[in-house]
């Protein structure tokens, strides 16, 4: 009898496995982050390889979270409030979204929410909606159906925080940071762009010193995703021209909205890039990860709608990552309408941020590198929006 449950169990275990391969783009390697994550909570995208991103969300999956027909999740409002952004502003401005590979269905997907959250209609027609591929053609890459989630959810942030902003969808052609580097080119020369998101990243490579050339469009906020798996640095995130966006968990009571870092935020010392002169942390001699941070815990996640069936999901799904988070702070930039230059403002304008001041992220001797302390630290940064003044 031990023996069958033990066959049982491995059969399991092995079609789990293979289940987990379909569909996968090429160069990329198995999944899993190297930091703990709850059971319930499934990263969309593999592990990439040398030379490769990874999109950072992460699929929550207990119970009406998942391939639900009503949302759960926090959606507009509830971030809105969380981040003392009230009314909606951004008119006439553009926020880009730069992922790799095709989502089909990302304008009707985007209509869906829209429609359920009360928000005026951003469609192709009405011109508020664009998809290019990474060098601004219709030539789009194929579908790839992890990514069209990350699409979805970046979409879907950009309208719950700017609802007014149009949107620019650009598409990589791959998960190569060559080719997503071309689509944040393509982003910042198409005009009225004031904010890019990337809520992707991959291991810090000693090519990206120069490579992150490709991040430097000054006048227009370039945000990246610290990343997924806890303590430790990726790229682009690292780079000194991006604001860096940490992770928190958000909640909400009777007294009001409170956030503590996540646990599986990216935050640390850049291995490669030297110290941007607006940081002034002594923990750190090179380049520190994060900048700012918004929601990103999936056990608080946000309400996403996707359609794409990938893996068994479409529907109504909550996501977390700090996926979520970048596309928020993008949005903030495009509200506020301020020409910044890299990541610096919020430095200066700490007194319109929320500081995160507990959780952690790993370990690092209990440096404020990867634990929350009052003020600057690694996983939340200088802390997460309250209004637009910081931004």
């Amino acid at each position: 009898m031990k023996y069958k449950q033990f066959a049982a169990s491995l059969s399991l275990v092995f079609m789990l496995a293979l289940v987990a391969q379909v569909g996968q783009p090429a160069n990329v390697q198995a999944a899993g982050p190297t930091n703990p994550i709850a059971l319930a909570n499934i990263p969309v995208c593999d592990r990439p390889a040398a030379g490769m991103a990874a999109c950072h969300a992460i699929l929550h999956t207990n119970g009406a979270s998942h391939n639900a027909t009503t949302p759960s999740g926090f959606g507009p409002s509830d971030l809105r409030a969380a981040y003392n952004l009230g009314s909606a502003t951004g008119s006439g401005k553009t926020v880009a979204i730069v992922d790799a590979y095709d989502d089909p269905k990302a304008e009707a997907d985007l209509a869906v929410y829209r429609t359920q959250f009360v928000l005026a209609p951003c469609t192709t027609a009405n011109g508020c909606f664009k998809k290019v591929d990474q060098t601004g053609g219709t030539r789009y890459p194929r579908a790839n159906g992890g990514w069209a989630q990350e699409i979805s959810l970046d979409l879907d942030m950009v309208s719950a925080i700017c609802p007014d902003c149009y949107i620019l969808l650009v598409e990589a052609s791959s998960n190569s940071f060559a080719n997503l580097a071309k689509a944040v080119d393509t982003a910042a020369a198409t005009p009225g762009v004031i904010a890019i998101s990337n809520s992707y990243g991959g291991s810090e490579y000693s090519g990206e010193v120069s490579d992150q050339s490709h991040f430097h469009h000054p006048g227009i906020a370039v945000t990246a995703s610290s990343g997924d798996n806890g303590y430790g640095v990726e790229f682009p995130a690292a780079s000194q021209y991006v604001t860096a966006v940490g992770g928190t968990s958000l909640k909400k009571s009777s007294s009001g909205w409170t956030e503590t870092a996540w646990n599986g935020a990216g935050s640390g010392c850049s291995a490669y890039i030297a110290k941007p002169s607006w940081q002034k942390d002594t923990g750190c001699a090179r380049r520190t990860v994060a900048d700012v941070s918004a929601v990103a815990d999936p056990n608080t996640g946000v309400a996403v709608y996707d359609s794409y069936s990938y893996r068994g999901s479409s529907g109504w799904m909550v996501f977390g990552g700090t996926s979520v988070a970048s596309p928020i702070i993008a949005s903030v930039y495009a509200r506020a309408g301020t020409a910044v230059n890299d990541g610096s403002y919020p430095y200066s304008h700490t007194g319109s941020l929320n500081d995160v001041k507990s959780g952690s992220n790993g370990s690092c001797g209990g440096s404020y590198l990867c634990t929350s302390v009052s003020g600057y630290d690694g996983p939340t940064g200088l802390g997460t929006p309250n209004g637009t003044g910081g931004f």
